[in-house]
Parts: structure tokens; sequence; C-alpha cells
């Protein structure tokens, strides 16, 4: 990227500055201090666990030539002759000088956001699909990875929109590549720390709005703030010659809500009541879901590999951006189908086993109840689910997961599910409080097992022909966080070598990664199973 004056990058700012110092020339805009390179500019706030204005003197010596931050200058420990930046949000700043240093890439692209608490990662992908079947030439942004053209990039451990820099550079890779059109999943977290602030949406989708993230935004109504951003974008976005619109899920109790937030065009689309996307003769078998779909425009037969009701509504809201963009129905049914599977979202693992092995990303209420509905669809025997909840997130959500799982599985087993830094017997003995308020027996019908992979396996040997084994929780994630220490994790592995070691293949395929038992967290303990 060319290098550009500081005071052009300022321009792009929507809200006053204090700007005092020289006007050097800019090569890139970093917020992390390790990855600063000579001629940065560098962006400090305040952030939940560190306060980036600490590292300002590290930046420097890097070779930050300027700084921008959220504390007055006098004080921070600054040299005199480096220019510096006074705004109210660093995060908001960082967002818009990213996308100006990049040229504003998404004015560049049809920009798609999907938000959501659960189906956002599957509903990019169909979106994705649909563009490509279509012939455009489209790249996608989600919580799994980065597509831009036929290059892949790994977003992170936990699923999260990527920060602000890394979303403006990925959007200006896919403009130098040629591509037209780009999906972005967009989290809450993401929209509430202005991650996407300064991109340029055209078409809005919702997935749903259930409970999760609380510990974050505080209250319900703060985290369905923080959704509706999105839609609120649309009215500020550049004009590029298509109609604003917004993708709604009629079934949501949420509706009426965002449905209020102007757009130039709405969709709707439910699988139960009327709306603009609805379907008819749905039929659902063990691999294969098939309907008719019913739009604004005509029918036509959808036919796909993913299994459940939410994915038929997350199939209606993907089919609901093609018929945004006008795209063929037949396009839509070959996107669709072409999506044989997303990464650690019922996510079949087959070693040659006379049972079914899932691992499911669910990790909150809603998408437990739906992972186990659907499982219970796809076999005659017994449901049997793996799952934990995580540490310092939404801890309401634990009880109710328990009460989930003891209504819908046969046979229940709770793990550790990235614990952090909280007390792991804690955090399972609140999910079997719900387990047993349904009825639940320990040692009968369900079980606690801290370490993960002896519980994937215990679940395993528990199995009979015919029967299900489902692990919910970090699907396609790479790491399980014990302390503050992030330690390599992959639940598809694990999961085989179990079934590997039940078909007697050998058991030392269980733990591939055997040399981290070694390593401790921050609290002195060793993380089992990883």
């Amino acid at each position: 990227m060319s290098p550009r004056r500081l005071s052009d990058l300022l321009s792009a700012l929507p809200f006053p500055y204090r700007h005092t110092g020289g006007d050097p020339e800019i090569h890139d805009v970093a917020t992390d201090s390790r990855q600063v390179q000579a001629g940065a500019l560098f962006v400090a706030y305040r952030g939940l666990q560190h306060d980036k204005h600490a590292f300002i003197p590290d930046a420097l010596a890097r070779g930050a030539v300027a700084v921008v931050g959220e504390r007055p200058r006098e004080e921070i420990p600054l040299p005199d002759g480096v220019p510096y930046v006074e705004v109210p949000s660093g995060r908001e700043a960082l967002a818009w000088l990213c996308a100006a240093f990049h040229a504003f890439p998404s004015r560049r692209l049809i920009l798609i956001g999907v938000t959501g608490t659960d189906g956002k990662t599957t509903t990019v992908n169909l979106i994705h699909s649909i563009l490509t079947a279509a012939g455009l030439r489209a790249g996608m942004i989600s919580t799994v990875n980065a597509v831009i053209g036929d290059r892949v990039y790994d977003t992170g451990f936990h699923t999260t929109t990527p920060e602000a820099p890394d979303v403006q550079r990925y959007l200006a890779e896919m403009v130098a590549a040629g591509l037209t059109h780009a999906v972005l999943e967009t989290t809450s977290e993401g929209l509430a720390q202005h991650r996407v602030t300064a991109c340029d949406f055209d078409i809005a989708v919702l997935t749903n709005i259930t409970h999760e993230h609380l510990y974050f935004h505080g209250t319900w109504e703060n985290y369905r703030a923080a959704k509706a951003r999105l839609f609120e974008l649309l009215k500020t976005s550049a004009d590029k010659g298509l109609p604003k619109t917004a993708v709604l899920n009629a079934e949501d109790p949420s509706f009426d809500y965002f449905r209020r937030i102007p757009a130039d065009r709405y969709l709707s689309y439910a699988l139960a009541k009327p709306a603009d996307l609805t379907v008819e003769a749905l039929r659902f078998e063990p691999d294969h879901t098939r309907f008719q779909l019913r739009t604004p425009v005509g029918s036509i037969r959808i036919e796909t590999s993913l299994v459940g009701e939410y994915n038929v509504a997350n199939i209606l809201a993907a089919a609901g951006v093609g018929i945004a963009l006008g795209l063929p129905l037949e396009a839509i049914a070959e996107g669709v189908r072409r999506l044989r599977s997303v990464p650690g979202r019922m996510e079949r693992i087959d070693e040659g086993q006379d049972f079914l092995a899932i691992v499911d990303f669910a990790h909150t209420p809603n998408a437990l109840e739906q992972a186990l509905r659907t499982a219970r669809r796809m076999t005659s025997g017994r449901v049997i689910v793996v799952f934990g909840s995580a540490g310092l997130r939404d801890v309401q959500k634990r009880g109710m997961m328990g009460h989930v799982a003891g209504r819908l599985a046969d046979l229940i087993v709770i793990t550790a599910e990235d614990p952090r830094t909280e007390d792991l017997e804690a955090i399972m003995e609140a999910i079997a409080d719900g387990v047993r308020a349904e009825g639940r027996v320990e040692g009968v019908d369900f079980w606690r097992i801290p370490d993960r992979a002896e519980a994937i396996r215990f679940a395993v040997e528990l199995a009979r022909p015919g029967d299900l084994v489902i692990a919910c929780g970090k699907g396609h994630e790479p790491s399980m966080c014990y302390g503050t220490v992030e330690y390599p994790w992959d639940e598809r592995e694990v999961m085989r070598a179990a079934l590997r070691e039940r078909l007697g293949k050998g058991r030392e395929l269980i733990r591939p990664w055997c040399h981290l038992r070694q390593a401790r967290g921050s609290d002195g303990s060793i993380p089992q199973g990883i």
C-alpha cells in the first residue's frame, strides 16, 4: 500500500480531534505494538484487559512515527517531536484510519453483513457459495477464516470478527484481486468495538437473537442494540446503485425491533409464519434436507446435505440475499447444493464405527437445543452429548444449557470448554444443576469429566450400534483456554482418535499433543486432555 500523509488519514475521522505535531508519511496503521513497523501510525485505546497507551514507548521504539490515543498528550510519556492525535474513541478512530489507509475498499465492493446469535458462519458460507454459483467473484470473512480467491486465512483462536486493521486489509486484498462482492460475519462484540465501522454495507442479514454474550454487553437490550448497529450502518453507507436491504427472520422475537430500522427494502423469511421467503414440502432425512423454496420471484426445489430446521432458516436467509441481488433461482439452488458442510458445524466424523459421531459448535442454549433436536432426527438410537460452558462468559446460560441437555439427550457428559481463570468444577456444577432439575441422576444418565478428551472418549465408549455421539461447544476452534494460556486443540481430531481407539486402532492417537500436558496454566494447574 502506498504511504499516506497523516493529515489525509485524519480527514476521514467523522468526529472532532486534537492534532499536535507534524504531518509524516504513514506506511501502516497498527494497534498491536508488536506488529509496528517503520513508518507506522500507532493507535492506542483503553481496552477490556489492557490500556494500549502503556505500549506507546514500545511502538515508538519499533518505528512508529505518530500516535493516536484517547488520553491527553500531557498524560503520555511522548517525545516532543512525535505527532499526537487525541480522539474520543481510539477503537472508532482505528476503523476509520484503517479504511482511509486502504482507500475505503468496501466502497468498491457489494458488501453483505451477517449478524445474529447462532447460524452466522453457516449463513456466510451459504451466501458465498450462492454468489460463486452465480458466477460472481466473491470473498468472505467469517469467524473461521477469510477466503479471497484461492487464498484462505485463519482468522483467530476464538470466534469473533477480526480487528479493524485485518478487516480492512482483507477487503483491500479482495479489491486488488478483482473481486466484486464480499460477505462479512459481524459479531456483537465486533460491532460494539467498531471492528466493522467504516465498512459500507449494502445488505444486512439477521439470523436470530438468543441468550448469549451478556458477560460483555451487560443486558440483553444492549446485546440486541449492538446487533442493530449493522442495520443502522446501512443508512450511512455509500450508495452503490443497489437498494440497501435488510433480510430479517420473521420468526425471531426481535423482528419488529429490526424492522423499524430504516432501509430501502426489507425481505423476511420464516419456516412457519407468512414471509417473503418460505418453505413447502419440507422433508428431513438423516443426511439430507429437501424442500420447495418460495420467494417473491418464484419457487425452486432445494436439496442440501445440511440438516436441521435451523439450517433451513440459514438457507432462507442466504436465499434472501440472492433475491436482493437479483440472482437467478437456479444459482441460489446450486449454491446451496454445493455447500456440503461447514467446519465444526454438525460435522460428521467417520472412522467406520457403527454409530454416528458429530462435532458441532453449539455453545448457546438455543444452538444446543437445535443441535440435539436435529441429532434426534438423525438416529433411531440414543443421543449422547458432550458439552461444557466457557469461563468468564455468560454465567446464566450454564444452567439453561443443562436444562436443554436434560430434556433432549439420553446420556450427558459435562466437561470443560475454555474454563479460562474460572473454577472448572463450579462451572460444571452450574450445568449439572440444570441437568438434575430435569430429573437426571448423576452416574446413571449424566457424568462430569473435567478432561475434555477423556469426556469424548467416555461418550464414544458408551455408544451402542445406531446411537449418535455429539460433542458441542468447540467446533472448529483450534485452541482451548486454561488460565490465560491458549493450548492447541482440535475437537475433530480428538473425536477421530477416540473412535480409532474404540475400533482397536491404537490408544496412542488419543493424545497427539501429549507434550502439552507438561505445560502449566497461569494458576499452576496442568490442563488435562490437551
